[in-house]
C-alpha cells in the first residue's frame, strides 16, 4: 500500500486560459496508506480523471503524483503497482473463476500454494467459493462483477486499488451486499482503495473520507457526518442527502437577518451583507407563532414515505423541505404555519462557502 499525494492540474486542449478549460483546477490533495476513500460527484464533475491520473491512465497536463514521496507521474500502472476495477466486468470466459482470480498472481511469479491460499480467501469473502470451478462465460453480469472485484483485490503487494463505478451492473439488492463486502474487505485487508461513484449511499457507506466534486473541483473532503452536518460549499449540502438541504437567500445587518420577508435576530455574529440560510430538512421543524428563529410559510405538498412524512411548503416564494417524524402533528395542505430555520444546526454561507 502507499500514501498518494497530488499536487496538479490537467486539462484535455491545450493551453487552458479559464477555469471552463479544465477538467481538474488547482487541486492538492493526499490519500493515506490503508484508507478508504470515495470520490463523489454528478456525471463530468472529474471524478474518473482523477482516478486514471492516479492509476496512471493518464499524466496530468500540469503537476505531480507521487507514492510515498516518489515522484510517479510519468510512469505507468504496472511500474506504479496499481489494481483497478472498471465500471464493466473485466475478465476472461475461457477461464474458471479460479482461474480468473489467480490471472494476476500467475502473471507476478507468486508461487501456487500461496495462490491458492489467497484465491480461497477472496473467494469466500465475495461469496464465490460454490463457483470457483465454474467457467466464467456462463456466469451472470453480477457474478463476472464479483470476479472483476476479486482480481483487483486478490494482489497483496498493490500501492492502491481503484473502482471506477464498478456497481453499476450489480442488481440493487447484491449492491447493498457488495457495499458492506467491501467494507469488510477494507477493514481485514488494510488496502488503500479509492472508489468512484455518483450515488452518495455508496460513497458514505463504503468509504471512511469522501472528496466530493463538481465542475472539475474538489469541494470538501470529510466524513459522511461532516458533509451532512456542516456542508462546506452550498453545492455539498444540495447533493448530499435526500432531500438535500433548504437554502434562503438573507441579508445580515446589525445583528439580524432579513430573509423570506421576515426579520429575525441572529444568533451569533456573522458577517454583514448578503448570505444564504442553509438548513436541513431532518432538522426543519413545525414552531409556535411568531417563535425565535422561525418563519410564516404555507404548506403546499405532504407525502407520507412511511418512516416520515416529506413536508413541502412556501415561505414568501421560496420552497422549503421538512422531514417531519410520523408521530407529528401534521397540519393540511394549505396550512399556514411557521418553521424554525435558525437553530444549532444551520449553516450560514457567502460567496456559496461555509461561513466558519
Amino acid at each position: 500500500m502507499a500514501r498518494i499525494d497530488l499536487d496538479l492540474a490537467h486539462a484535455y486542449g491545450a493551453n487552458p486560459q479559464q477555469d471552463g478549460d479544465y477538467a481538474l483546477l488547482p487541486l492538492k490533495m493526499s490519500f493515506a496508506d490503508g484508507g478508504a476513500y470515495a470520490l463523489l460527484g454528478p456525471s463530468g464533475c472529474g471524478k474518473t480523471t482523477m482516478l486514471n491520473i492516479i492509476s496512471g491512465l493518464l499524466t496530468p497536463s500540469h503537476g505531480s503524483v507521487k507514492f510515498d514521496d516518489k515522484d510517479v507521474t510519468r510512469t505507468t500502472p504496472q511500474e506504479r503497482n496499481i489494481a483497478q476495477v472498471f465500471q464493466f466486468p473485466v475478465i476472461y470466459d475461457t477461464m474458471t473463476v479460479a482461474q480468473n482470480l489467480a490471472f494476476p498472481l500467475r502473471n507476478r511469479g507468486v508461487p501456487e500454494d500461496r495462490i491458492k491460499q489467497r484465491v480461497g480467501r477472496i473467494a469466500e469473502m465475495l461469496e464465490l467459493s460454490g463457483q470457483l470451478n465454474q467457467r466464467a462465460a456462463g456466469l451472470a453480469a453480477d457474478a463476472k462483477q464479483k470476479i472483476s472485484l476479486g482480481r483487483g483485490l486478490v494482489r497483496e503487494d498493490v500501492s492502491a486499488v481503484l473502482f471506477d463505478e464498478p456497481l453499476t451492473v450489480i442488481d440493487p439488492h447484491l449492491k447493498w451486499q457488495l457495499r458492506r463486502k467491501l467494507k469488510q474487505i477494507h477493514h481485514d485487508l488494510k488496502l488503500t482503495l479509492i472508489y468512484v461513484t455518483h450515488d452518495q449511499v455508496e460513497a458514505l457507506t463504503f468509504a471512511d473520507e469522501v472528496v466530493v466534486m463538481t465542475r472539475g473541483k474538489a469541494v470538501q473532503v470529510g466524513s459522511a457526518e461532516a458533509l451532512f452536518e456542516r456542508p462546506a460549499h452550498t453545492f455539498v449540502g444540495h447533493f448530499i442527502g435526500s432531500p438535500g438541504m433548504n437554502f434562503l437567500d438573507c441579508e445580515s445587518s446589525g445583528g439580524q437577518l432579513q430573509m423570506a420577508g421576515t426579520r429575525i435576530d441572529a444568533p451569533r455574529p456573522l458577517p454583514e451583507g448578503a448570505l444564504k440560510v442553509g438548513i436541513r430538512p431532518e432538522y426543519l421543524q413545525l414552531a409556535p407563532i411568531y417563535a425565535k428563529g422561525a418563519i410564516p410559510a404555507k404548506v403546499t405538498k405532504l407525502q407520507d414515505i412511511g418512516t416520515y412524512a416529506l413536508l413541502t411548503a412556501a415561505a414568501n416564494g421560496v420552497t422549503l423541505k421538512a422531514r417531519l417524524g410520523n408521530g407529528s402533528e401534521m397540519p393540511a395542505v394549505g396550512d399556514d404555519i411557521w418553521l424554525r430555520v435558525l437553530d444549532a444546526h444551520t449553516c450560514y454561507y457567502r460567496n456559496e462557502e461555509l461561513v466558519a
